[in-house]
């Protein structure tokens, strides 16, 4: 069972209470024993650092412009980035690049099917290698960069050294 959540103490409730009705259930049908739980694997809660985010956010609508550029909300990945920064207390900002092939996506869209699409980790997800893969690049040069330039004199650098990129 795969449990999301955004809150620790959410987390933490959930948990307890898949345990308890578990066990609640075994009781009442009279099962020979206790059932067994165990947890094989989990992650910290992902959490974006609001400075950064700002930051890189800012970087990203420079470079990318609004309307390339949106704000998911609150999301439950289970990813492990969460241990890079959540769980060794670094400021950290995860972000999602779009990689569906846009007429495919549209059309799940119209037919309110856009969660049926395969995300990544699925055996069926097949991002559209490019533009994805120079969109990717792009946005970890912009917000490494957010952090790198000292100056405007930089965000000339980092517009030069991106369009080179593009142009490659």
């Amino acid at each position: 069972m795969n449990i999301r959540t955004l809150d620790t103490g959410v987390r933490k409730r959930v948990l307890k209470s898949i345990e308890r009705i578990v066990n609640a259930e075994a009781q009442a049908s009279n099962a020979p024993k206790a059932p067994e739980t165990k947890t094989i694997d989990s992650y910290p809660l992902n959490v974006n650092d609001e400075t950064a985010s700002h930051r890189v956010k800012d970087a990203m609508l420079r470079y990318f412009g609004p309307e390339r550029v949106k704000n998911t909300g609150p999301n439950p990945a289970s990813e492990d980035f969460g241990c890079f920064g959540t769980e060794l207390g670094t400021p950290s900002v995860y972000w999602f690049i779009g990689g569906t092939d846009p007429d495919v996506y549209n059309k799940a869209n119209e037919e309110g099917m856009v969660h049926q699409l395969p995300v990544n980790h699925s055996p069926d997800f097949a991002p559209v290698l490019h533009p994805t893969l120079e969109m990717g690049v792009e946005a970890m040069t912009t917000a490494a960069m957010a952090w790198l330039q000292k100056s405007r004199d930089d965000e000339s650098v980092m517009t030069s050294m991106l369009s080179t990129i593009k142009s490659s």
